[in-house]
């Protein structure tokens, strides 16, 4: 009998300090090291389980076999930051974003905003019905009876190559399943990482978050809008349940958004697909662009590094709309570092959200910034799903991406950034309008709240990681 507890001991201790290693080696924050330690060796056994749960980071493992096809695009032989000149300004912008991604930035774009579903889905539409060579869709959500679907079965019968994208979680939103009624029309359609029982998987990370809607190398949808009833204005009213903004481009950077979903299709089918031909004439615009992705593996924190870069150089105004709002040390530390400087920095949220523990976390960290001068909106209802970052007037980020730990460590993500005074300065008036439309958050106001509500925001925000 001694003998066994003896052996039972030891292994469990070896257990302890198995994981407790793993973590200190592995771990990139100094806190969340300390904490497993202190969890596998004090209680050896059921430390080990948890960490071998919980604690393990499989998403790198996981994001390097969705990874492992080639890009189609060589990486350039010239410095990408210098194909396209920018102002003196914006040149320390453009080489920060330009050594993070193999694209080169490309002139002559026409960027185009669109306000909700009734707008842009006309617009998609319509691109679609005028589709010659190749139609490339990707959606997290995509709900069935919009008329894609009947278009993409009508391009198909014209010949054009038409291939859809839907991710394997995303498509649960909506019933029935629209990867089951494509696959019923015979229109090519693959799922992002869906979850399986053979093999099993219920991975509910690395979700595929892009969307993008190219067309013949010629004319792109990309931005924050899912394919979803929500977005078209309800009968009776002039507004949808849910706000948001999409974006029309045409020029060079719509071979970038194409090559994206090229990628994309590699992953979910193994296959090498052939490299859509690239546009290398500039257009009719006058935006210099360049596609930014982010997700897990050799693309992550990117976005989060462009980002930081771009508020740390903002000389007079920061303005960021987005509606889940939970963004890293540094991203903080950047915003209250510009607005020490005496930049103007403004954060406009949702005022109603549909993810309310996300809600709660981001009141309970907003005091970090209110207390160095940046001014928090919030804005009246119905929900607003938009997402748009611009500094001083002159630099836009539009895209999928949310500022939060799921958009920018566990989804793969897109961006489009414009280098454009007249296309930024409209998207800038666009949040200034929505900002006088809202209500401030004060210091004061969220000091005043009372202790339950206090620490139930503080409960949403130790779980802020995983929400």
């Amino acid at each position: 009998m001694d003998i066994w507890q003896t052996a039972i001991a030891l292994l469990a201790t070896a257990a302890g300090v198995t994981c407790a290693t793993h973590a200190l080696l592995r771990k990139r924050e100094p806190r969340a090291a300390l904490g497993w330690l202190a969890v596998c060796l004090l209680v050896p056994v059921i430390g080990a389980i948890l960490y071998v749960m919980f604690g393990i980071n499989r998403v790198h493992a996981r994001a390097r076999r969705l990874q492992q096809q080639d890009r189609h695009l060589p990486k350039p032989d010239h410095d990408p930051v210098h194909v396209v000149a920018v102002s003196d300004d914006l040149t320390p912008l453009a080489k920060l974003s330009g050594s993070l991604q193999h694209w080169p930035l490309t002139t002559g774009n026409l960027v185009v905003p669109l306000l909700n579903g009734d707008s842009a889905y006309a617009a998609m539409l319509a691109a679609i019905r005028g589709a010659q060579e190749r139609v490339f869709l990707s959606s997290y959500i995509f709900d069935p009876g919009l008329g894609f679907v009947s278009a993409l079965e009508d391009a198909q019968a014209r010949g054009v190559d038409v291939r859809v994208i839907v991710d394997g979680i995303g498509e649960w939103y909506s019933w029935p399943h629209i990867s089951r009624e494509l696959k019923r029309r015979r229109i090519p359609v693959r799922r992002f990482n869906p979850p399986s029982l053979f093999p099993p998987s219920l991975q509910i990370n690395l979700r595929n978050h892009r969307k993008i809607l190219a067309i013949d190398g010629t004319t792109a949808f990309a931005g924050g809008m899912n394919l979803a009833h929500r977005h078209l204005a309800e009968e009776g009213t002039e507004l949808p349940a849910v706000v948001d903004r999409h974006f029309r481009f045409e020029g060079p950077v719509v071979g970038q958004l194409e090559q994206v979903f090229l990628e994309d299709w590699e992953r979910v089918t193994g296959e090498d697909a052939p490299a859509a031909p690239r546009i290398v004439r500039a257009g009719d615009g006058s935006s210099v662009c360049r596609a930014l992705t982010d997700g897990p593996g050799e693309d992550m924190d990117k976005l989060t590094m462009v980002l930081t870069g771009a508020v740390s150089l903002a000389r007079r105004e920061v303005l960021v709309m987005t509606p889940y709002f939970l963004p890293p040390r540094e991203l903080t530390g950047a915003l209250v570092g510009a607005a020490l400087r005496g930049v103007d920095v403004s954060i406009i949220l949702p005022g109603t959200n549909n993810l309310a523990p996300v809600h709660w976390a981001t009141q309970r960290m907003l005091w970090e910034l209110l207390r160095y001068d940046v001014r928090v909106f919030y804005q009246p209802g119905p929900f607003v799903h938009s997402k748009l970052f611009v500094v001083d007037g002159e630099y836009a980020q539009v895209g999928s991406s949310n500022l939060d730990p799921r958009s920018l460590r566990l989804n793969f993500e897109l961006a489009v950034e414009i280098f454009d005074a007249q296309c930024a300065s409209a998207l800038a008036a666009d949040c200034r309008t929505a900002r006088r439309g809202s209500h401030e958050v004060t210091l004061t106001a969220l000091d005043a709240r009372p202790l339950p509500l206090r620490l139930r925001n503080s409960l949403a925000w130790l779980l802020s990681p995983y929400l």
